[in-house]
């Protein structure tokens, strides 16, 4: 589903943002994405999203390169930044429309998604008022609404879970392995080690640009935590 081969941003000479990094998330799966503030997790999210330029490599979704063949990539995909950008001057059925028509989903279909997602994280209530009016987590819970009324085949997401209650936390998993049990794919950072932990089926660990580890979670975690896991990366990289 998606592919990352021998990825590289360069800012200057000398100094890169993310090096060398090759990744494959498969249909089915939820592949998460780890690593200190600054590590390059999100640099690399906003390059597949086709947001970034890049400066080696090469990243393919569902078989289209995001830089020969950007549109049908796009469509195979949905991305949720970090913070991302909302239109505070539309109210949220006018936001999730307009999103709809971007990506051409029909009227009766848009409609039952949107009350379908909207009413899970407890958002129907409040889409007539101004998104402006909105606190960080209902900005959040329609950011993702808009993303999942897509069905993307791919799901990017950047730090998703920052912002939701628990409520809307659990409801997030749960569309995230439907999303999986339907053959798409996940690809997305946190600082949450326990969602990491529990939700993930496999796990890459990005350091200062270089991924550390990668694979199946239970391999990576093996008999400890990833809390041990970080520190035990942190000891290597201070031992002499």
């Amino acid at each position: 589903m998606l592919r990352i081969d021998h990825f590289s941003k360069q800012y200057a000479p000398g100094r890169y943002a993310v090096q060398d990094l090759t990744l494959h998330v498969s249909p089915g799966e939820i592949y998460g994405f780890l690593g200190h503030n600054g590590a390059g997790k999100s640099t690399t999210l906003r390059a597949v999203a086709g947001v970034l330029d890049f400066t080696q490599g090469e990243i393919t979704i569902a078989g289209h390169s995001i830089r020969t063949q950007p549109v049908a990539a796009k469509q195979a995909m949905a991305f949720l930044p970090d913070n991302p950008d909302l239109y505070d001057f539309l109210t949220g059925i006018q936001y999730l429309n307009f999103i709809a028509d971007v990506c051409a989903i029909p009227a009766g279909t848009r409609t039952e998604r949107i009350h379908r997602y909207a009413d899970a994280f407890a958002l129907t209530a409040d889409l007539g008022g101004q998104v402006g009016g909105y606190s960080h987590g209902m900005k959040q819970k329609l950011a993702l609404v808009s993303a999942l009324i897509r069905q993307p085949r791919l799901l990017l997401l950047d730090e998703p879970f920052v912002g939701l209650d628990p409520n809307a936390a659990y409801t997030l998993k749960q569309f995230l392995r439907e999303l999986c049990r339907a053959g798409g794919a996940v690809f997305f950072s946190t600082h949450v080690l326990e969602v990491a932990e529990k939700l993930c089926d496999k796990l890459a660990i990005l350091k200062n640009g270089r991924l550390v580890e990668a694979g199946p979670t239970a391999e990576i975690v093996g008999k400890s935590n990833l809390e041990e896991v970080f520190l035990q990366l942190e000891r290597e990289e201070a031992a002499p």
